[in-house]
């Protein structure tokens, strides 16, 4: 819930049209208060005056009425019943929890994108993960086997660190989509949303690990999980690493890229999801904003305004310059004629 203060306003503003009339009615007393005849005595000197000063009764008197146009002001001003205003949305979501499983395996070096397709597939996740604040994402990484580096959680921030974390060489080498299925699908499972996601994406061929991706597809199935599944690489030949230099640099060839997309095809279509191909980083891009727009999460906005009496503070004012006016006028200048 979000709530701002967006301004003081009066409920009852014609009691403000008042004001000025003040103002005149004093202005008139005043005035006609100087054109008074007052007793006057003819003196055929006044330098025994010159230096004697006005008394502070005399000063306190002369000015007392201000008090009492100052308490007018400050009642009315309470009876025309300010109020502070704010301005508040409620925000209901029914969320979407989703996994990214992410191949990590050696082939995800290749040179066909930009940097590199685990370069590339970092950036469009921290991408999909910004456009989709009210979800719970996870994330899970696989190469010959697989691994939670991050549950589903609403704390983008944490995620998308986990996300730059990634790289090459974390897991053994090769490539387990059915480990990697089968852990996102185990980090889904038990979970409360009303809609569960899995985008898988891999650049190879299952050819390690436990479980067989035909039975991850089941398991997901059974929990009304849907995958999407992404195979990532360029037609042809792409330039990927082969094997690794004494000094401990990968050496690059142009390779086959080979990727099971019968076997995608049918995990997607199993679990009610869509298989896509990125070949560069532009349909990778393209790819994770179809997705978004198949997944949408539902978001419920309820913009109502919140108002609060703040007419005490003038009434109070207006009560204490009465009471100080009284004080004075019967206290201090009640001698004075």
């Amino acid at each position: 819930m979000f709530r701002n203060l967006t301004h003081v306003l009066f409920a009852d503003k014609w009691v403000l049209l008042l004001i000025p009339a003040v103002f005149v009615v004093a202005g008139l007393w005043w005035y006609f208060r100087s054109k008074r005849n007052y007793p006057s005595i003819i003196l055929s000197s006044t330098t025994a005056f010159a230096n004697s000063s006005t008394p502070v009764r005399a000063i306190v008197k002369r000015y007392l009425p201000l008090l009492r146009v100052l308490t007018l002001i400050f009642l009315m001003l309470a009876l025309a019943r300010p109020q502070s205003s704010y301005d508040e949305e409620k925000i209901s979501t029914e969320g979407i929890d989703i996994v990214l499983a992410i191949d990590l395996s050696g082939s995800m070096m290749a040179k066909d994108f930009d940097p590199n397709r685990i370069g590339a597939a970092k950036a469009e996740a921290i991408n999909f993960i910004d456009a989709r604040p009210h979800d719970r994402i996870g994330l899970v990484i696989f190469a010959g086997e697989s691994f939670t580096q991050c549950p589903v959680t609403i704390d983008h921030e944490v995620l998308k660190h986990q996300v730059n974390e990634i790289k090459n060489g974390l897991l053994e080498d090769g490539t387990a989509i059915g480990m990697g299925l089968a852990t996102a699908v185990q980090r889904l499972k038990e979970g409360n949303a009303k809609s569960k996601v899995v985008i898988l994406m891999t650049d190879g061929v299952n050819n390690k690990g436990l479980i067989d991706p035909a039975t991850a597809a089941d398991i997901a199935m059974r929990f009304g999980i849907r995958v999407y599944t992404i195979g990532i690489g360029t037609n042809g030949k792409a330039l990927t690493p082969d094997y690794i230099l004494p000094n401990g640099e990968l050496h690059y060839d142009y390779l086959p890229v080979e990727i099971d997309e019968p076997l995608l095809r049918d995990i997607a279509k199993k679990t009610g999801g869509q298989y896509f191909r990125a070949t560069d980083n532009k349909t990778l891009n393209d790819i994770y904003q179809q997705i978004d727009k198949l997944e949408k999460t539902k978001i419920q906005v309820s913009a109502f305004q919140r108002k609060t009496e703040k007419f005490f503070a003038f009434a109070f004012f207006a009560g204490v310059l009465l009471l100080i006016e009284l004080l004075l006028r019967y206290l201090v200048v009640k001698s004075i004629p």
